[in-house]
């Protein structure tokens, strides 16, 4: 990814990172649902305007579906920028444990340098392990180089790895402290640090496992529903043939907004549109080495 800024013509029609295969059934049943009623209105059989237009017309159904749109995508966006600032939290204190242990921990022999950069690792670790434990992933190879093989065997019987990284960053904390090579002033201001990182961890899991209020979101899709239907009936007797086109542009705009909040809501995923959680953890290894 460079740093050049996208066309702006390129990205309003990129169809990679939209929503546009998502949706697209939903677009062609409308779309065929309309076609349809232009059909039927064809032969004369038609409804009068007046029965469908009182629902789509109506100030009280069209406020209704517009704050229930807004409210849908602010609460997605919500999760998705906490989500974000929570592995900000992750990165910050990961690097501030990682500077001060290179910086305080006392190297007295050839072993204490080893073990200093086997808890470096575990910094990282913890953020690989975090990313995978959001996305229900079992322990991979990324995750191998950066703990002993010892520690990877424990894995297997562990079902919350990233806890289990902070436990042996926060052992070799204490360890330190007992040897004398950690004041204990900075053993606290590190333990804390460390439990910042826990903090962060519960935060994402609460993200991730707090989804939308189950009837907020049938409430939303019928009321798109009975819209998406109902358009047709109510366009039809003054556009005739042009009813499909106009119904697909209003249903792709009110459809697509609904599907950008269900995929940003939980954002630690693998799709276009979810945090940059691959790349975050990339950049923090790195950065954990060039410590080392």
């Amino acid at each position: 990814m460079t740093g050049e800024k996208p066309n702006w013509f390129q990205m309003a029609l990129s169809v990679k990172g939209s929503v546009i295969p998502t949706v697209f059934p939903r677009i062609v049943f409308c779309a065929v649902f309309a076609f349809i009623v232009s059909l039927f209105h064809y032969f004369g059989y038609s409804l009068p305007e007046q029965i469908f237009g009182a629902v789509t017309g109506n100030v009280a159904y069209n406020l209704v579906l517009g704050l229930l749109l807004v409210f849908r995508t602010n609460t997605a966006y919500d999760r998705y920028w906490e989500g974000r600032k929570t592995w900000g939290g992750i990165v910050i204190n990961t690097l501030n444990i990682g500077r001060n242990l290179k910086l305080s921990v006392v190297e007295a022999e050839q072993i204490d340098k080893e073990q200093k950069a086997d808890a470096l690792k575990l910094l990282g670790a913890f953020a690989v392990a975090t990313k995978l434990h959001l996305r229900s992933q079992p322990v991979n190879s990324e995750l191998e180089p950066l703990v002993t093989p010892s520690q990877f065997l424990e894995f297997k019987e562990v079902k919350n790895i990233p806890l289990k990284i902070s436990l042996w960053i926060g052992d070799y904390l204490k360890q330190q402290q007992v040897n004398n090579r950690l004041s204990m002033d900075e053993f606290l201001v590190m333990n804390g640090l460390l439990n910042s990182m826990v903090e962060a961890l519960v935060g994402c899991e609460r993200i991730k496992k707090t989804p939308m209020p189950l009837a907020y979101a049938i409430y939303l899709k019928r009321l798109l529903l009975i819209y998406c239907v109902i358009l047709p009936f109510q366009l039809v007797q003054n556009l005739d043939w042009w009813t499909a086109p106009i119904v697909t542009l209003i249903s792709f705009i009110l459809i697509a907004v609904e599907e950008i909040a269900n995929q940003i809501q939980d954002p630690f995923g693998n799709d276009a549109n979810d945090l940059p959680v691959d790349e975050i953890c990339t950049t923090l290894v790195k950065n954990i080495k060039d410590l080392i």
